[in-house]
């Protein structure tokens, strides 16, 4: 594959482009296409030309050159048919694209008016050879509804199918590029070129601008240097002690990738520079735009606020439409073949830097009818392809080299509170390492006494389980639980395992929570020796759409998943700023996840790091790396991951007790009723008093 042919303008592809734009001007006007129809093309044509006029401006320079009004206006225009109400009346809504299309119609052409919405990424960025085919695909769609005839829905899924297929191999490739190589520095040049005292160059990316972006850009603003300078270090000196936790040489790596939300740019662009001390360059890609790359609704990479999550999540699983063994065979050789053009750079790739945000309104998703679903068995199928690309993703990269940091601020939408809430962040993200550290290694020697621990719920939490702990032959030597203080998981705040898996029995019932951005009510696992045997939730009157909604969105359409971690949460101080601004419920996982106990579903935290050893500051051995499921990977590595792991937090409200229960009988509390109780933890109780 000869890179050039994607990013350079040679002459066929100009040719190729100004002919579709020649004949997508007619289809705006022409009557050739009968009615529900017609008005669909219509709307495609329009979008499309306006796509392509950004195009154009991008290419002669004149959008930089617009006023602030001018560009919001148009990042408007490009994204109001999603945005809001408009969605109802949006042939993307396949509720309405169903209703005005029928249903065997309107699946398919709501997939497509979802995909074609990728031109606009494409437009920012000068991508003309991917602009110009889907164009080209939309031309090849409306010529079939031209002629008419019986079987026009199977020729359009029939051309989709072929060119999701054919062109596969440039999705995938241009996804890994964005990962691995320097040179694609579309977003680090606007990081780093632009004025970011002038908020206009937020409408260069081509995202949706909302005030989550534009008034995080301003708040920043305002800060001192230094200031902005001491959140750039929190963020890139966690990476770096990550690499020294784990014995790791920094030195080996020469890539770092950041992952971070529209609006916080002049922190990135001060860790481009202490990375760049570190003797890392950065990439920053884009969060996939197109349904090959695309990862159910969540976002991998950089973005800005969803148009509409109900839009999201509603296309979630497009690939559904025409997801089959021979399309996932091909969709593994094209990751093969562009890993294998990047085998010299994959493995100086350190892992990734990720700055999230927390803040936005709750959301509980409309699970509509007309969105596609995977079947069956395209959902074993999904489980496969998901688990030989993370096989492939350990045979280029050097996994068990890298170290990753990941980071949380709030934005705007989390309310009038807002400038408060995020000096209270800064100040949780750097808590004093040294007194959580220590206070942790107390409760790390009385976990390492017991044979399991046990957590029971209180109030409307009906959680009893009991997590068995793996032996330690030296106790001198060895530990379960890793002291996890402010490296790579900030803000600090929390003592991890990996449990044995027979053994662990038991509920655990949470009552209300937000997971990847959904809310989940009364969510209930039951675990028999350490793997889920049966799940319900209350989000829908119908009990089967909440099974199905658990095994889609949080089981990842598994049958069961493993109990792979088992942790407690000491950061008392990021809990009553939850309590005190009621913003809780909105905590990302990284901050909920240290407010209490948790219990992560899938892999364990040393997925593919096994063998990685990892030693706590007072010099003992993290031995409990594995568990009944992962040990496979010696035997049967395509068997020992799920390619998942979702922290399910339950606050220090819902706890009655946390107790570690000795083999002799002997039972020793580190929490009752919401409270430490152990000796040398009374620190961390001081919080609850403010």
């Amino acid at each position: 594959m000869n890179i050039n042919d994607l990013i350079l303008e040679d002459e066929e592809i100009i040719e190729r482009y100004n002919l579709a734009i020649q004949r997508i001007r007619l289809m705006e006007n022409e009557e050739t296409v009968r009615e529900p129809y017609r008005d669909y093309f219509c709307r495609m044509a329009s979008f499309s030309l306006m796509a392509a006029r950004i195009y154009e401006m991008v290419r002669s320079g004149q959008l930089e050159k617009l006023e602030l009004k001018e560009l919001k206006a148009l990042n408007s225009a490009l994204y109001e048919d999603i945005a809001g109400l408009n969605y109802s009346l949006s042939y993307a809504n396949p509720s309405y694209a169903c209703e005005r299309l029928g249903s065997k119609h309107g699946k398919l052409l709501s997939f497509l008016y979802t995909e074609l919405r990728s031109i606009i990424v494409y437009a920012y960025e000068k991508r003309l050879y991917e602009l110009t085919i889907y164009l080209e695909l939309l031309i090849e769609v409306y010529n079939y509804y031209e002629q008419g005839g019986e079987f026009i829905s199977k020729d359009v899924k029939r051309a989709v199918y072929d060119f999701l297929y054919d062109y596969s191999s440039i999705f995938v490739f241009m996804r890994a590029r964005g990962s691995l190589d320097t040179k694609d520095s579309f977003a680090r040049d606007i990081i780093t070129t632009s004025d970011l005292s002038d908020i206009k160059y937020l409408y260069l990316f081509g995202e949706y601008i909302t005030d989550n972006e534009i008034k995080t850009a301003e708040y920043l603003n305002n800060m001192p240097e230094s200031s902005i300078q001491a959140m750039a270090d929190t963020f890139t000196e966690g990476y770096r002690r990550g690499f020294e936790v784990y014995v790791l040489d920094i030195g080996k790596k020469s890539v770092v990738n950041i992952r971070y939300r529209l609006g916080f740019e002049r922190v990135v662009r001060c860790a481009i520079e202490n990375f760049k001390r570190l003797g890392l360059d950065v990439t920053i890609y884009r969060a996939a735009v197109n349904v090959i790359n695309k990862k159910q609704h969540l976002k991998i990479g950089y973005h800005s606020t969803s148009p509409n999550r109900q839009y999201d999540y509603d296309h979630r699983f497009d690939i559904g439409l025409f997801f089959d063994r021979r399309l996932m065979e091909r969709m593994i050789e094209c990751r093969r073949s562009s890993l294998e053009y990047y085998k010299d750079i994959a493995p100086v790739y350190g892992g990734p830097a990720v700055m999230e945000v927390y803040g936005e309104e709750l959301f509980s998703p409309e699970n509509k009818k007309e969105a596609i679903h995977l079947d069956k068995r395209q959902q074993k199928l999904y489980v496969e392809f998901n688990s030989r690309e993370e096989m492939l993703v350990e045979k280029y990269y050097k996994i068990d080299e890298q170290s990753f940091t990941i980071i949380s601020y709030p934005i705007p939408e989390i309310g009038r509170d807002f400038e408060a809430i995020f000096d209270e962040t800064v100040k949780v993200n750097t808590l004093d390492n040294d007194l959580y550290r220590n206070i942790q290694q107390k409760i790390i020697d009385v976990l390492d006494s017991g044979e399991y621990v046990r957590i029971k719920g209180r109030g409307a939490s009906r959680t009893d389980i009991m997590v068995k702990l793996h032996d330690l032959k030296d106790k001198n030597k060895e530990t379960n639980f890793e002291n996890c203080v402010a490296d790579v998981n900030i803000p600090l705040g929390e003592v991890f395992t990996s449990p044995v898996l027979k053994g662990t029995n038991g509920v655990l019932h949470v009552p209300r929570i937000h997971l990847h951005g959904l809310e989940y009510r009364d969510l209930k696992l039951v675990f028999t020796d350490g793997m889920i045997t049966d799940y319900s939730c209350s989000n829908f009157s119908d009990s089967e759409r909440c099974r199905d909604f658990i095994r889609e969105n949080l089981m990842y359409n598994h049958d069961t998943l493993p109990l792979g971690e088992f942790a407690i949460g000491t950061n008392t101080t990021a809990y009553m700023l939850g309590r005190k601004y009621d913003i809780a419920a909105r905590f990302p996982i990284l901050i909920a996840e240290k407010t209490g106990p948790h219990f992560a579903v899938g892999d364990t935290c040393y997925k593919m790091m096994e063998e990685v050893r990892i030693y706590n500051p007072d010099g003992k051995e993290v031995i409990a790396r594995e568990n009944e499921i992962s040990s496979r990977r010696r035997t049967d590595p395509g068997k020992a991951y799920f390619n998942c792991h979702t922290d399910i937090t339950l606050p220090y409200d819902e706890i009655a007790e946390i107790s570690v229960h000795q083999k002799d009988g002997t039972v020793l509390p580190i929490i009752l009723d919401s409270r430490f109780v152990l000796k040398g933890c009374e620190d961390l109780n001081e919080a609850f008093a403010g």
